[in-house]
């Protein structure tokens, strides 16, 4: 049976992927700070990691054949001030060092590793953008913070390479979930009747459904032809007033109230956060589909529809 060890595992990213897992017969290990967590689900457990301490769970490194890297502090949870900063970048590049030592100096059966980055590698669209399919993976990174943070954490994964391990990074969009991230975020206002229309609207926003993403890290650690970084972003961006109206449509069937969020308003409650949900980045899937992946919610409507109708049925 294969195994996955998953860091950063009860993310939103990794809660699903566990399940989606379990589905296909992996048996998931999870890395843990806490010592004492125990799994009540069969073929899930958890191994206890510390990256202060530069301690991680040997037994776990040698049993894995499969390694999927999610671990980070959130990027939007607060402010970036500089010690949040620091934290952003150093829990995602300090915790792929200690799995990188760990596979140095262990014997193992590591045949992938998948690492998660995200599209802030990339900057603002262009005006006007002259390709039309948008940022591709060969495009370098944005000087930025998001842009120096994607480079670091990328650069991070990257001497597993050398080990003679698969290595796939996945450069992950806005993910749709009912579950958290930004969608939730977008779409809480609407219990009061509300559509919030971030400054101007016309953003464009790259977007994966939560299925989706997950069945792209299956793909990758399945697909032994897959290397490299790939854009992990839905075929089809959109306005960020069009996701919102197309949520409001769905939840709400037209009873809501469009309400535009000026820009200083977002910068007064986020601080320099606000400058991420102001920016369009269009970004685009070629690659990904090239390699044989295809999409279950290729589109808006339908990625919507969907967790409209789970929201719904949970309820």
């Amino acid at each position: 049976m294969p195994v996955v060890l998953i860091s950063g595992g009860s993310g939103l990213i990794g809660t699903n992927l566990t399940r989606h897992l379990i589905e296909r017969n992996y048996e998931v290990i999870i890395l843990s700070r806490n010592k004492e967590k125990v799994s009540k689900k069969p073929k899930i457990s958890y191994a206890h990691w510390d990256i202060k301490s530069e301690q991680v769970d040997e037994i776990a490194i040698r049993k894995a054949t499969h390694i999927v890297h999610l671990a980070g502090a959130g990027v939007m949870e607060k402010r970036w001030r500089e010690k949040y900063k620091n934290e952003i970048v150093e829990s995602r590049t300090k915790s792929a060092d200690l799995l990188i030592r760990s596979l140095q100096k262990l014997n193992h059966k590591v045949e992938c590793f998948v690492s998660a980055s995200a599209i802030g590698w990339y900057g603002e669209d262009p005006a006007p953008f002259k390709r039309s399919e948008g940022f591709i993976e060969s495009d370098p990174p944005e000087d930025s913070f998001l842009g120096e943070t994607c480079r670091l954490w990328e650069g991070s994964v990257s001497p597993v390479e050398d080990m003679g391990i698969r290595l796939v990074k996945l450069r992950t969009g806005i993910v749709l979930s009912n579950d958290g991230g930004a969608y939730k975020e977008y779409v809480g206002p609407l219990k009061f009747g509300i559509a919030p229309i971030l400054g101007g609207g016309k953003q464009v926003v790259s977007w994966i459904h939560i299925e989706d993403i997950c069945r792209m890290y299956i793909y990758a650690l399945e697909n032994t032809e897959m290397e490299g970084s790939y854009n992990a972003v839905a075929p089809h961006p959109v306005s960020q007033k069009k996701l919102i109206l197309e949520a409001a449509d769905a939840i709400k069937n037209k009873f809501y109230i469009p309400v535009h969020v000026p820009p200083f308003l977002l910068k007064l409650a986020l601080g320099d956060r606000s400058t991420e949900v102001l920016k369009s980045a269009t970004v685009s899937d070629i690659k990904i589909k090239l390699s044989g992946f295809t999409f279950l919610y290729p589109s808006l409507q339908a990625a919507i529809n969907e967790l409209t109708k789970k929201n719904n049925s949970a309820s």
